[in-house]
């Protein structure tokens, strides 16, 4: 039978994640650049959460983003500070004593512009291989609070993290520097959960016994 989409979120119209309030003022800008797997198969990906409960946060799909005209836009906006936000021996650690001075004297009270790959591990290299000019970007990381709350995916390890509990431990690090206020701090994550709740029921109505044994841990 033909089930009616919600054009906004991409979900079946009686499993609608769109949410009941405005979308969240924060004041930085998430830039998700989104791989074209991601953006293809997932029909709710969590980047498209963020979008729809951040009110400046966008997805710009693709692999090659040195020449994309909304990426240069907004690297050429005297507003932002661009940041790219991904480990490495170069990154900035938010969760480090001093991080977040040293970032708000950087950001000299230019808004940050967050840009983040929304993609499997493996794409994102491929992304930043085709994008060398994201890498010339100052970046940043974090060490998450909390574990991966994935319950319908296996992570490579605990702290490997969905898109949205990212953006959800990017706002709280730079909050706790003093560059942010995060008004409703469980609404990214309350979003995440009921995707993942109403894929465990579909599971769970569909009868497929080794998807649950999986969720449950009983098998890889």
């Amino acid at each position: 039978m033909y089930r009616t989409l919600c054009p906004v979120c991409r979900r079946p119209a009686d499993a609608c994640l769109c949410p009941s309030e405005p979308p969240m003022e924060v004041r930085t800008k998430v830039v998700l650049l989104t791989h074209p797997k991601e953006w293809r198969r997932q029909r709710c990906g969590t980047g498209r959460l963020v979008r729809l409960n951040l009110a400046d946060a966008e997805i710009i799909p693709g692999i090659a983003f040195d020449d994309n005209p909304r990426v240069a836009a907004i690297l050429g906006d005297p507003a932002f500070y661009p940041l790219l936000l991904y480990p490495g021996p170069s990154a900035a650690d938010l969760s480090e004593e001093g991080a977040g001075p040293r970032l708000a004297e950087a950001a000299a009270g230019r808004r940050i512009a967050a840009f983040l790959i929304d993609s499997t591990w493996a794409c994102s290299k491929a992304v930043l291989r085709e994008s060398p000019g994201l890498l010339a970007l100052p970046r940043l990381m974090f060490t998450p609070r909390e574990p991966s709350r994935w319950v319908i995916k296996k992570q490579p390890g605990p702290l490997c993290l969905s898109t949205i509990e990212t953006v959800h431990e990017l706002l709280l690090s730079l909050e706790d520097a003093g560059l942010e206020r995060y008004p409703d701090k469980g609404r990214l994550l309350a979003a995440f959960m009921a995707m993942q709740a109403y894929q465990v029921d579909r599971a769970a109505d569909g009868g497929n016994p080794r998807y649950l044994a999986r969720l449950a841990g009983k098998t890889e």
